[in-house]
Order: structure tokens, then C-alpha cells, then sequence
């Protein structure tokens, strides 16, 4: 089975559409399955107190100009939606909060996601199962009964999900990845199963696909020096085509057959080696 790969943009293109188009091309040549933004209303996910805070950044010096200055508008999202259709390339977004489902709503978009944050919010996953569009569902921050919670929530209203293992630091130490979880998680809710990776290498993504991973998902970046809190923690172009040549080879090594029996590609080198049978 072909893994689904998602080229998480998130914020990563620092507010500019031009920067979004070079992301998108880039997970295009790389052989990427879809592009993922991220999609918030400002005055909902953050308190005034919040907002009002200090913090430097490239559009002012308050948490608010920096958040505002991260969000696309819709005709922003117009262009999106366009440009990835003519790159043939799906796109979706993780909303976080209803307004945001509501505003991702006039797109009609093939698939959503739950941002790991927004695990524990009940009612807004309530609200965006209703759409019926298949969900990509991040675990991290979560145990088994708050995952169990929003399965319910999903299976209640009849929304195909994919469960994602996930771990919530940026970037997260190799030792803390626990990718045993992926099985744990695919017996005990007998779905699909993906891996949402913050790390800096692609060999845990490697490992977490030779472990049954369905879907893949990985922030990119032009360049990790950028602006932003997510860039160190994304891929290079390099790195990701390089991630997505390994992923794509991947179930030609493990093969399909459950017995051991000689290759026809065996046979010549064991008549040459086995000299006592001749």
C-alpha cells in the first residue's frame, strides 16, 4: 500500500503567498501526496491578555501582529486552493477552532485534520466530524482515554479518521518517539494508522513506515534558518526528497511473501556454490 504523504507548510511561509507557492512546488517535485495549512482565528484561540504581550517579530512587537501576521486571508486562500489545483496537489488545512471549520467549509476540501492541541476539544471535534471528509486525527499530548474520547466522537458521526502517532516537542529527541505506539495504536482502534514527525532526520519516518505508518506527515521549509518556531524542526528539499525516495521503496524490500523458498534470481548461484549437489 502506497504511504500518504503530507507536506505540512503549517506556518512556515511566514505570512508571504509567494513563499506558500515555492513550498507547494517543492512538495510537488518531491512526490508528495498533499500540502497541509494551518488555519486560526486570531481573537477565538488567543485571549486579549495573550495578544497584548511583547514579542518581536517581523510585523511588529506584539503577539497579535505576529499571529496576524501568519494568517492568510480568504483571497489569499482563493489563490491556494487555485495554484493546487493547477499543481494537480491536494491541500487541506488543520482548523483550531469552529470558525475556522466553518471558513475551510468553502473549499469542499478531499480531507481535514486535528491538530493535537484540539484533541481534547470535544465539541469542536464534534463539529468538524460533521463535514464527513477523512480525518487525520495527531496524538500527541494524549493518552488512551483522551484518544478514546475522540474516536467516539468520530465513529458517532460516521467520519472515516486516520489516527496519527505523534510526539509534541520542536524538534523531538529520537530517544522520545516511541514508534512502538504505531501498532499499539492500530490493534486497539483497528484503524488506519499515520506518523506526524517533528524530528530533524528522516530515518525515525523510515522506521515508523517499516512499522505500518499509512500516512506521513512532515513540516517543510525552504531553509531551517528562517523566521519561526517550526522551521528547525522541518525538511529540506533535500531531505525530503531523499525521505520520500526511501519511503516509496520501502514495500518492494519488506515483499509480501509469507514463506522462504529459493528465488529464480537463486537458483544459478546455488548450482555454482553447492558443489556437492552436482
Amino acid at each position: 500500500m502506497k504511504t500518504f504523504i503530507i507536506a505540512e507548510i503549517g506556518i512556515n511561509h511566514n505570512g508571504e503567498l509567494g513563499l506558500a507557492k515555492k513550498l507547494i512546488d517543492m512538495a510537488k517535485r518531491a512526490g508528495c501526496d498533499a500540502v497541509k495549512f494551518q488555519k486560526r482565528t486570531i481573537d477565538i484561540v488567543y485571549s486579549k491578555n495573550e495578544l497584548e504581550k511583547y514579542r518581536e517579530s517581523p510585523w511588529g512587537n506584539t503577539q497579535r501582529q505576529q499571529k496576524e501576521g501568519l494568517e492568510f486571508s480568504k483571497l489569499e486562500y482563493d489563490e491556494i486552493n487555485k495554484y493546487c489545483q493547477d499543481q494537480n496537489i491536494n491541500w487541506f488545512a488543520s482548523a483550531w477552532d469552529v470558525e475556522s471549520i466553518k471558513f475551510l467549509d468553502f473549499f469542499k476540501l478531499k480531507y481535514q485534520k486535528v491538530a493535537s492541541a484540539m484533541i481534547t476539544n470535544l465539541k469542536f471535534l464534534n463539529e468538524l466530524s460533521k463535514r464527513g471528509a477523512h480525518t487525520f486525527i495527531s496524538t500527541g499530548m494524549s493518552n488512551t482515554n483522551i484518544i478514546d474520547e475522540a474516536v467516539n466522537v468520530f465513529k458517532n458521526n460516521n467520519c472515516s479518521y486516520e489516527l496519527m502517532h505523534s510526539v509534541s516537542t520542536y524538534p523531538c529527541p529520537e530517544d522520545q518517539l516511541n514508534l512502538n505506539l504505531i501498532n499499539f495504536l492500530k490493534k486497539r482502534y483497528n484503524c488506519k494508522v499515520g506518523y506526524s514527525g517533528h524530528e530533524p532526520s528522516v530515518s525515525p519516518s523510515i522506521v515508523a513506515v517499516c512499522l505500518g505508518a499509512e500516512s506521513l506527515e512532515r513540516h517543510i521549509t525552504l531553509d531551517r534558518t528562517m523566521y519561526g518556531s517550526d522551521q528547525p524542526a522541518s525538511l529540506e528539499e533535500k531531505g525530503l526528497v531523499e525521505l520520500i525516495n526511501m519511503v516509496r521503496k520501502i514495500p518492494k524490500v519488506i515483499g509480501s511473501s509469507k514463506e522462504k523458498k529459493i528465488l529464480d534470481c537463486e537458483v544459478e548461484v546455488a548450482k555454482k556454490l553447492r558443489y556437492w549437489e552436482k
